[in-house]
C-alpha cells in the first residue's frame, strides 16, 4: 500500500485529507491561511471542540453500521500513507473495506462522517457521489494516495438517519486537486509566503500588529468601497431602528404576559432568564487592592478597523 509509517509523525510536515478542502477554499471551518499557519509552525494551538470530539467518538459506530448494512469486513489501520511521488501528501484512512472473501488487498476506502440534520441540502441522493465538496476532495485525496478506485462515505445525520454515498476515482479531478496542493506546498509552505486572506480573521492574523509610523494611500476603488461601507452602515442603522420599533410595539401589547399567541400558536415569548452570577470586579479591587493587582494580566486586543465618514468633494470625484 505505497509508503507506510506510524501515524505519530508530525502532521505539520504533511497535507492531510482534512486539509485539502480548506486549501481549495471549500471548508466552512478553516481557510487556506489557517492551514498555512499550521504547516509553517506559526499557529500550533490544538483544535478541540465538542463536534470534533463527537465525530471522533462516533467513527466506530458509523463504521459498524456500514459493516452491518453492507456485510463487508473492515480493516482499521492506524498508519499514515504517503503518496509515492509527492511525499508531503498524507492519508489517514478511517477504514479499509474488504469485499472479497480472501481479504486483502482492500477494494475500497470507508470514510466515516457525522452531520447536522439541518444540513440535508448539502447532500444528494443516497448512493450517489453528491456530497459536500470538501468531503469529496478528501475522498479524492485518499484514492490518489492509496491507488484504490472506490470510496464509500458513510454519514450519520443526528441519531436517526444513516446513509452511504459512493465515490469513484476521477482522474481529471484528482490531477486538479493534486496540482492545487503542489502549488500551495511549493509556493506558500516551502517559501514561507502566506496565501491571500479570504476573511477578516485572516487579515487580523496576517497583520496583527500595526505601525503608527505608516500610512497607506487608498486606490480609487478602495475609496469607493469606503463610500459603499458608509451606505450599508446607514441602512443597517435604519433597519435596527425599525426592528427596535417593532419589538417595542410587541412588548407594549404583551405587558406582563410572557406568551404571545395567535389562534393557538405561539408567536413570541418574553421571559426573564435564570439568574447568573459574575464577579464584582470593582468591589473586589476596592476591598482587596493588593490581591486584585496580582491577578491583573495584560490583554492584547485585536486591531479595530474604523472607517471615517467623509463628504464628497472635488477630490472624491
Amino acid at each position: 500500500m505505497l509508503i507506510n509509517q506510524h501515524f505519530s509523525v508530525d502532521r505539520s510536515k504533511y497535507i492531510g485529507g482534512s486539509d485539502i478542502g480548506a486549501i481549495l477554499g471549500l471548508s466552512r471551518f478553516k481557510t487556506p491561511l489557517e492551514v498555512w499557519m499550521e504547516k509553517t509552525g506559526k499557529e500550533t494551538k490544538k483544535v478541540d471542540s465538542l463536534p470534533l470530539r463527537f465525530g471522533s467518538y462516533a467513527e466506530e459506530f458509523v463504521a459498524s453500521e456500514y459493516s452491518r448494512a453492507t456485510g463487508f469486513e473492515l480493516l482499521h489501520d492506524e498508519s499514515i500513507y504517503l503518496h509515492p511521488q509527492h511525499s508531503f501528501m498524507s492519508a489517514h484512512i478511517d477504514r479499509f473495506v474488504l469485499e472479497d472473501e480472501e481479504g486483502l488487498p482492500p477494494t475500497r476506502i470507508l470514510e466515516c462522517k457525522t452531520a447536522n440534520p439541518f444540513s440535508f441540502s448539502d447532500w444528494g441522493e443516497v448512493g450517489s457521489d453528491q456530497v459536500p465538496m470538501s468531503y469529496l476532495c478528501q475522498c479524492v485525496w485518499y484514492m490518489a494516495i492509496t491507488g484504490i478506485d472506490k470510496t464509500d462515505l458513510a454519514v450519520l445525520f443526528g441519531n436517526s438517519d444513516f446513509r452511504i454515498y459512493e465515490i469513484a476515482r476521477d482522474q481529471a479531478l484528482e490531477e486538479l486537486v493534486i496540482a492545487k496542493a503542489i502549488t500551495f506546498w511549493d509556493e506558500h509552505v516551502l517559501k514561507d509566503i502566506p496565501p491571500p486572506a479570504i476573511s477578516e480573521k485572516d487579515c487580523q492574523s496576517l497583520f496583527s500588529k500595526g505601525d503608527p509610523a505608516k500610512s497607506a494611500e487608498a486606490k480609487q476603488e478602495t475609496l469607493e468601497l469606503t463610500k459603499r461601507f458608509q451606505l450599508l452602515n446607514s441602512e443597517i442603522n435604519f433597519l435596527e431602528e425599525e426592528i427596535s420599533s417593532i419589538k417595542q410595539t410587541i412588548m407594549s401589547q404583551m405587558g406582563e404576559a410572557e406568551l404571545l399567541t395567535y389562534q393557538g400558536k405561539t408567536l413570541a415569548t418574553w421571559k426573564a432568564p435564570k439568574p447568573s452570577f459574575r464577579l464584582d470586579s470593582n468591589r473586589f479591587e476596592f476591598e482587596h487592592p493588593d490581591l486584585a493587582s496580582s491577578y491583573k494580566i495584560p490583554v492584547q486586543n485585536s486591531r479595530r478597523l474604523v472607517i471615517k465618514e467623509h463628504k464628497n468633494n472635488e477630490g472624491d470625484a
